[in-house]
């Protein structure tokens, strides 16, 4: 008899639920972090905040803890979703600072908003997409509203930018999502059902081509809309310095999101169909 495989359970199950409330806690935080952070908050934004951080983490806990997940995407294939979280994080902080010190300056916040400013108007040209989110912003608009604007924008397309890069050198560079051992299609695709739609490698290139071309559009579609909403009073008032600093992650890194998803379920088409290559070929060489 085993004695020491009871052991193994118990540890195994404490470093899942410590990974788990971890995830949760800095998801709440980085929902909360705004709110903490930028001065003149109304206590009733506060209390909406504290409730979402909260259902956030309750669902991330539920997620991470459980064998199977339901919902989150390439939870076993590091570290697709911590780099997501990473550029998220560092979108809302440095935004953050950036809106901060527009408010309440602090020693900190002076070089931010100078290297935001630099980046903003480097990327703020003709047609570009920090300069449709410039264009969205309302008529009553000061001057230095639509400098902020612009600031954050280009430093929040640059991050989005740069996660881009980052995660196509890891598959193309590190073999993802090889490099760490196989990879679980039920676990890691939860939400893709491949027994219905015909052949799951033609449905994996077409959703991969369908994430990509939609995150490739939306940041020059996400101004018109807002622009639309704003006529019907359904947009965001992006002048308050908080539904600022979430339009500009919700502009700049969902498409991000998209594409990485895109060139995820590209890179598992291609791995599906090296092994039906590998697999064919094999049995064409066996003796009939």
């Amino acid at each position: 008899m085993d004695r020491t495989r009871p052991e193994r359970k118990g540890r195994s199950l404490i470093s899942r639920l410590a990974a788990a409330a971890a995830r949760a806690i800095l998801v709440a935080l980085l929902i909360a972090l705004p709110a903490m952070m930028l001065p003149q908050v109304r206590p009733d934004t506060t209390q909406i905040v504290a409730l979402l951080a909260l259902v956030a983490a309750m669902l991330t806990f539920v997620e991470y803890v459980s064998d199977y997940p339901s919902l989150i995407e390439f939870r076993d294939a590091p570290p697709f979703n911590r780099i997501r979280f990473f550029a998220l994080f560092m979108s809302v902080v440095l935004m953050t600072l950036i809106a901060r010190g527009a408010e309440a300056p602090t020693p900190l916040t002076g070089p931010l908003r100078g290297m935001g400013h630099s980046i903003g108007a480097a990327m703020d040209f003709p047609f570009s997409p920090v300069r449709l989110m410039v264009l969205a912003a309302p008529a009553e608009a000061s001057e230095t509203a639509r400098d902020l604007i612009r600031s954050l924008a280009g430093l929040a397309y640059l991050i989005s930018i740069s996660t881009l890069v980052v995660f196509v050198a890891l598959v193309r560079l590190l073999d993802w999502p090889l490099r760490k051992g196989a990879f679980n299609f039920f676990v890691n695709l939860p939400l893709f059902d491949p027994t219905t739609g015909g052949d799951v490698l033609l449905r994996l290139k077409r959703d991969s081509h369908f994430n990509v071309a939609l995150g490739f559009l939306l940041p020059f579609l996400f101004p018109a809309l807002l622009k639309v909403a704003s006529i019907w009073g359904l947009a965001p008032n992006i002048l308050d310095s908080q539904a600022l600093i979430w339009t500009m992650v919700a502009w700049s890194l969902l498409p991000a999101s998209l594409i990485m998803r895109g060139v995820a379920l590209m890179r598992i088409a291609d791995l599906i169909e090296e092994k039906r290559r590998r697999a064919y070929a094999q049995a064409e060489l066996q003796p009939v």
